[in-house]
């Protein structure tokens, strides 16, 4: 237990204690001695006490006392009517750019409009897998920052460094190129 934490507990215990003495001084109504708390100084060391400076202990009803030496927790903040923070607007009028992890980005060519798709960003070890091509006709211009298989019609292209790496896909009698930015 740290030395922050123990201080409420040696108070709590050393103002029952106080109160126990002060108890036991009035019952024994006379008594020459009372021995000393552990953690107070003996008797000859230290004054005696006069009857208004022993603290009276004091009950509160309405607060019943911790029962751990931990501090209470703070109520949690106010949330909005519906639980959630309000997120300003972003401040850039730019396009606005989201790289994925290292996922696997299906691309099924029969389904996939290739014009509209110019540029993808990846972490290192997402895998491009194009789908319904013929052997040996998608091409990379780093063929060191990938490791392209081919499998029935299916290529994988995984990315396994850093960089840029152009993808060029034949379709139609036309190449797309694919920009990849790997993270």
């Amino acid at each position: 237990m740290s030395p922050a934490a123990r201080l409420p507990w040696i108070r709590r215990h050393l103002a029952g204690g106080v109160a126990l003495v002060a108890a036991v001084a009035v019952t024994a109504c006379g008594a020459d001695a009372v021995a000393p708390l552990p953690v107070q100084p003996p008797a000859e060391t230290r004054p005696s006490p006069t009857p208004s400076a022993i603290p009276a202990p004091t009950a509160s009803p309405s607060r019943p006392p911790p029962t751990s030496g931990r501090p209470i927790a703070a109520p949690p903040a106010p949330t909005t009517a519906r639980g959630t923070p309000h997120r300003p607007a972003p401040t850039s009028t730019g396009p606005t750019t989201s790289c994925q992890g290292a996922v696997r980005y299906d691309l099924p060519l029969a389904e996939t409009e290739l014009e509209l798709l110019r540029s993808l960003c990846f972490a290192t070890g997402a895998v491009l897998r194009i789908q319904g091509i013929g052997p040996g006709l998608v091409t990379v211009d780093r063929p060191e920052l990938v490791s392209q298989h081919y499998e029935a019609g299916v290529v994988d292209i995984r990315f396994v460094r850093p960089g840029t790496v152009d993808v060029t896909i034949p379709q139609q009698d036309r190449e797309h190129i694919i920009t990849v930015v790997v993270r």
